[in-house]
């Protein structure tokens, strides 16, 4: 399976399209200006961006109810 390429504009887009702002608002600004200074959060972002390729690579075989566990955490319900 190919691993699909994120960047991090595809990930501001995400996030910005989830809080129903403009790539350019105010908002959508701070929060690329935060995620470009705080480890944490880049740590959150990378370990899910992980967890989400491994998912995909080995197409792990989740019983319906842990997938969408799993979905609801990773905030990905509707894809």
């Amino acid at each position: 399976m190919k691993k699909e390429k994120v960047t991090c504009r595809d990930v501001m887009e995400h996030v910005c399209e989830s809080l129903g702002e403009d790539l350019e608002s105010p908002k959508c600004r701070a929060i690329k200006s935060h995620l470009e200074s705080c480890s944490v959060c880049q740590n959150y972002f990378h370990s899910v961006e992980h967890t989400i390729d491994f998912y995909k690579l080995y197409n792990v075989d989740l019983p319906d109810d842990a997938h969408n566990r799993l979905m609801k955490i990773l905030n990905l319900e509707n894809e």
